[in-house]
């Protein structure tokens, strides 16, 4: 950076300082001050996200880069001075995509750019060749339609073009409801249209997770449309698919826990996290490297300042999110006995735009402590609660524990459209945006690290009453999460 550009920088950040500040009504220096100051400011932050993606690359839990980014945020902890630790977990299977490959023959033959769904099934090593029917959007109403033609067949499933996350979250809806119907009808496998235009690839889980036993790709958009027409016009088509597969059962991976020290509550806990691993496709910028960094600064900053929160923040980098949630799970399980001193638990996921306010799902008790935790940055809001319970990233074990929790939520800026793609790399990150969200961050931890508790733990009772009076059991189908909290084998037992 010259000269010319840290002043101007400087400059920058003096006025943000002085808008946020002044917005606030603070007329002295205090400690949250000091900190939300050091967020705006000059700090490795952009240099570690650009080591975590443009060289450890993508990070699916399980692959050797995922294993180099656990030892990478231990080593950016301790370098900063701050107490952190590996824990390690059980995985509880392992799956990796070795290679994909597709092939459409009959009356027409093109060869489209494919990859699998996680937990799609491998084929024989010659491949696997069935008919290629049009299967629609996949509604009761498409497979009444196909009748016996699904049986033995790739079902092609077209989809709508994702433009914002509404779109993504209908996308993960669709899927739940789509994929039993085509295996109740016999299909050999699933492929989907790409949601993404340009010839754009990305990963989901199979709707059923490890319980997945079928073939399952998404196809480049602009061929599966190509697949489409061609099947509407009366042509036949085949579909052959070779998908080697690297799996095996349970094993070992690892959540990384950075922890400032309560000075007066050291075993009441606000815990901050975002997850460490991605998908292999990009290199996992915007999910969710770019707040994995935010979590080491602001860890870092309080460490450099001594700022001395009076219950202990603990600063979780989970592990097996993409696949299940699993590594915030674990922690669940692991700290049991510490869940009653659980003050708070928050997840940033949802990229590097502008954080517009939190969910407080269904928890309307937390919405005047989070106003009161964002005072001290209120020139960066307006910060808008939305009271709904969220499914879908790190908050969920705490939630299904009765634990008050949050989820960041984001301006859109460019996340859906890269989600879990080949496109999501350092280069769609908001550089700028990202400092600021780390403000308001830092801002938030402070503040639930400091403030009066006024609300409790639920009880399973209550979690269910919660279940029942909002979207939250449709949202748990979209993952597959509903028959664990149902049997008991998840989630708060009492």
């Amino acid at each position: 950076m010259t000269f010319q550009n840290l002043t101007a920088t400087r400059l920058v950040t003096v006025l943000l300082i002085s808008l946020i500040f002044s917005g606030s009504g603070i007329t002295q220096t205090t400690e949250v001050d000091r900190l939300v100051g050091a967020m705006l400011g000059e700090t490795p932050m952009l240099e570690d996200l650009q080591q975590l993606c443009d060289e450890i690359g993508g990070r699916p839990t399980g692959s050797e880069a995922n294993l180099k980014s656990v030892d990478w945020a231990l080593q950016k902890f301790e370098e900063a001075g701050v107490t952190a630790r590996k824990e390690s977990f059980t995985m509880p299977r392992f799956w990796l995509e070795r290679s994909c490959e597709a092939t459409v023959t009959g009356d027409v033959s093109f060869k489209p750019d494919v990859v699998t769904m996680t937990f799609s099934a491998a084929t024989p090593e010659d491949g696997l060749t069935a008919p290629l029917v049009d299967g629609g959007m996949g509604t009761v109403q498409d497979f009444a339609r196909l009748g016996s033609k699904a049986r033995g067949a790739f079902v092609l499933i077209e989809t709508q073009e994702l433009v914002d996350v509404s779109g993504l979250f209908e996308e993960y809806a669709n899927a739940a409801e789509t994929e039993p119907r085509a295996f109740a009808a016999g299909a050999a496998g699933v492929v989907y249209m790409s949601s993404r235009a340009q010839g754009l690839l990305y990963r989901h889980n199979a709707s059923k997770g490890p319980e997945n036993e079928h073939p399952m790709l998404v196809m480049e958009r602009e061929e599966a449309k190509r697949a489409s027409r061609l099947l509407r016009a009366g042509k036949s088509l085949n579909l052959t698919a070779k998908i080697d597969i690297q799996s095996g059962g349970e094993y070992e991976s690892y959540n990384v826990l950075g922890e400032i020290p309560g000075s007066e509550k050291p075993d009441e806990f606000v815990v901050v996290g975002a997850h460490l691993d991605s998908w292999g496709l990009g290199t996992g910028a915007n999910d969710n490297g770019c707040n994995v960094v935010m979590m080491i600064d602001i860890a870092r900053q309080m460490k450099r300042l001594g700022v001395r929160p009076k219950r202990t923040v603990r600063f979780a980098l989970w592990n097996g999110e993409e696949q299940g949630l699993i590594g915030s799970w674990r922690y669940t399980q692991a700290h049991a006995d510490e869940l009653d001193g659980h003050i708070m638990a928050c997840s940033v996921d949802i990229g590097s735009g502008r954080i517009l306010g939190f969910f407080t799902n269904g928890r309307e008790e937390l919405i005047a402590p989070v106003n009161r935790a964002l005072e001290p940055v209120k020139g960066l809001g307006p910060f808008e609660p939305i009271n709904m319970p969220i499914v879908g990233t790190d908050n969920y074990d705490f939630m299904m524990q009765g634990i008050a929790n949050l989820v960041a939520n984001h301006d859109p800026y460019n996340y859906a459209p890269n989600y879990h793609a080949e496109s999501d790399t350092y280069d769609k990150v908001d550089l700028r945006q990202l400092r600021l969200n780390a403000a308001i961050m830092a801002a938030l931890t402070y503040g639930f690290a400091n403030l009066e508790v006024t609300w409790k733990r639920q009880t399973r009772a209550e979690i269910q009453q919660l279940i029942d009076s909002t979207p939250l059991r449709q949202r748990m189908n979209m993952f597959n999460l509903y028959p664990a909290w149902a049997d008991g084998s998840r989630g708060r037992s009492e």
